[in-house]
């Protein structure tokens, strides 16, 4: 390996927020290609490192913003994500959204000369994510002790399952895992039936969300100091964190929130009421009268003028108390109005009110194609996908779509030469199976260690 890295330092030739299909002979912007938004986070070299959700999500909202992220994934079939859920030619159409404007590199970890090209881009980075189980990385010689040593600067977020400390660090630990044990999954469902999970990985978003907050904490913290650090996420951790009153209500009064159902206990009336269906499909509207003002024009709205001038009603507190009849008066106002005529009459009255939306609710609505929630972008085989816009919306360096998610190793000879690499010796790695080009066979899949 030695020789074959023997020569040159890392340097950075490719400004990140001009994607590689639109640079010039020389690394500049094409003279045909299209104006590209100010980018927030343009000039943030991030490696990524994982797999799935967790560790690839914080990274595709940094590129979102314009960091440059080298996604490191096996050789051969890449991030198990590819071929997740529904796929169009063989790839996962997911695998656009989450891996949209980064670069792959494809390296077999196992080898020393991967674990040594890791540390070539780490040595001038700001930011590494990885999301294995902990001791995967110490393992591979890419512990933080040794990547901090060869770059004081270099921020590194990990992302497993129950933290890179404790009892349980050891343990291998998912998403659903962590829902339950963060305390979310306790709460979901009907009382006494099985705890029903939400229907996307929400344990492995919120673990990522909290990393992306960590990161920029540390940015900042770096700009005072010149030194990075150490970022630990736990996927329990993260879940827990937003589990509002629930350890204080326990601690001061021995209190154990159970499952409600569609309403929120504590608070009063918020719930889901039935409305008339087409056919036999149900409906139901969502209603949030927990306002005291609210609650006074919903009463009203609703032909219920006692309950509005009620004064034990005047509070929270008082309507907790009686919630039941609460729920009842408004579910006999919506069980005979359809869905539409129960948002209009609400929406006039200025209640909170909405609909439980489809996928289908939602590509219709006029209110997320203003917003540019939704954006449709040119597959590379030519065809038109709707995927999320980008998220949150800034007003002078939003989000932008630079480039399609790649192929696995798309880009690992122009990242390779970055490093100072030759022609030559990126040949002999991929013949070695070190690495994967797309003019060469790949080598075979590293372990799964998440």
């Amino acid at each position: 390996m030695d020789e074959i890295m023997a020569s040159g330092r890392h340097c950075r030739t490719m400004k990140p927020d001009t994607p590689p299909e639109q640079r010039s002979a020389q690394g500049g912007p094409a003279a045909n290609a299209p104006p590209i938004p100010a980018s927030a986070l343009s000039g943030l070299k991030v490696i990524e490192l994982g797999q799935l959700i967790a560790g690839p999500f914080a990274a595709k909202t940094l590129a979102d913003f314009g960091a440059d992220v080298i996604k490191i994934e096996p050789p051969g079939a890449g991030d198990p994500l590819r071929v997740w859920r529904m796929l169009k030619d063989g790839t996962s159409v997911w695998w656009q959204v989450q891996s949209r404007n980064k670069r792959s590199l494809a390296l077999d970890l196992r080898t020393p000369e991967a674990q040594d090209i890791v540390r070539r881009l780490a040595s001038d980075a700001d930011v590494l994510i990885e999301n294995f189980r902990p001791g995967a990385m110490e393992s591979w010689g890419l512990g933080p002790d040794t990547l901090r040593a060869l770059n004081p600067r270099l921020i590194m977020l990990r992302i497993s399952g129950y933290g890179q400390t404790g009892p349980y660090r050891d343990k291998p630990g998912f998403g659903v895992v962590a829902e339950a044990m963060g305390g979310l999954r306790h709460l979901t469902g009907e009382p006494g039936q099985v705890p029903v999970r939400v229907g996307v990985s929400i344990g492995d978003t919120l673990a990522a969300l909290h990393g992306v907050i960590g990161i920029l904490i540390a940015l900042a913290n770096r700009q005072r100091t010149g030194q990075g650090q150490v970022i630990d996420v736990a996927l329990f951790e993260a879940v827990f964190n937003c589990m509002e009153s629930l350890l204080p209500e326990y601690s001061a009064f021995g209190a154990v929130r159970g499952p409600a159902g569609s309403a929120m206990p504590g608070i009063a009336p918020t719930n889901a009421y039935p409305c008339l269906g087409q056919g036999n499909t149900p409906a139901f509207v969502l209603v949030a009268g927990n306002g005291d003002s609210i609650f006074r024009r919903l009463m009203t709205a609703i032909g219920r003028p006692d309950l509005a001038a009620d004064p034990a009603l005047a509070d929270n507190a008082g309507r907790v108390a009686r919630v039941a009849e609460l729920d009842a008066a408004i579910a006999e106002f919506t069980r005979s109005r359809s869905v539409d005529d129960v948002l209009a009459i609400l929406d006039a009255a200025s209640v909170p009110a909405g609909r439980v939306y489809s996928v289908a609710d939602i590509a219709a609505d006029p209110h997320y194609r203003a917003r540019g929630a939704i954006e449709q972008i040119v597959m590379d085989d030519g065809s038109p996908l709707e995927v999320p816009g980008f998220i949150p919306k800034l007003s002078d360096t939003p989000g932008s779509h630079r480039r399609n998610a790649p192929t696995v190793g798309q880009d690992t000879r122009p990242i390779l030469r970055e490093v100072g690499l030759t022609e030559a010796q990126i040949d002999e790695l991929a013949r070695r199976g070190v690495i994967a080009v797309p003019s060469l066979p790949p080598g075979p899949s590293a372990p799964d260690k998440s």
